[in-house]
């Protein structure tokens, strides 16, 4: 089991930057495939990005791949998610989430665990 905590949330201007981290508090999170979900109010929670567990493979989202980056350090037991060119619509809770098993999934049920996310607001 992993037990995960969301960092690096907070208010930015539409067109900024912001790096959000995922920690494992518990477990070794080298094990797991990690994903970020966002959850705007509202709305349904919704697929951003995933990591493999060593790193190599990283599936996005259509509406952000070409602004987000998802990256892991093993060693530091942490998954980040560099978003850029943040829009308003951006604005959301973000989650990460750790599942165990060889492929990237981008659907909510096909992850165990989860944090209790951290949230993102950009203006205009």
């Amino acid at each position: 089991q992993v037990q995960l905590v969301e960092s690096g949330g907070g208010l930015v201007q539409a067109g900024g930057s912001l790096r959000v981290s995922c920690v494992a508090s518990s477990g070794t999170l080298s094990s797991y495939i990690v994903a970020w979900f966002r959850q705007a109010a509202g709305k349904e929670r919704d697929f951003v990005a995933a990591i493999s567990s060593g790193g190599l493979g990283k599936s996005y989202a259509d509406s952000v791949k070409d602004r987000v980056i998802i990256s892991r350090d093993n060693a530091k037991n942490t998954v980040y998610l560099q978003m850029n060119s943040l829009k308003s619509e951006d604005t959301a809770v973000y989650y990460c989430a750790a599942r165990r098993g060889n492929a990237l999934s981008t659907t909510v049920a096909r992850y165990d665990y989860w944090g209790q996310g951290t949230q993102v607001t950009v203006s205009p």
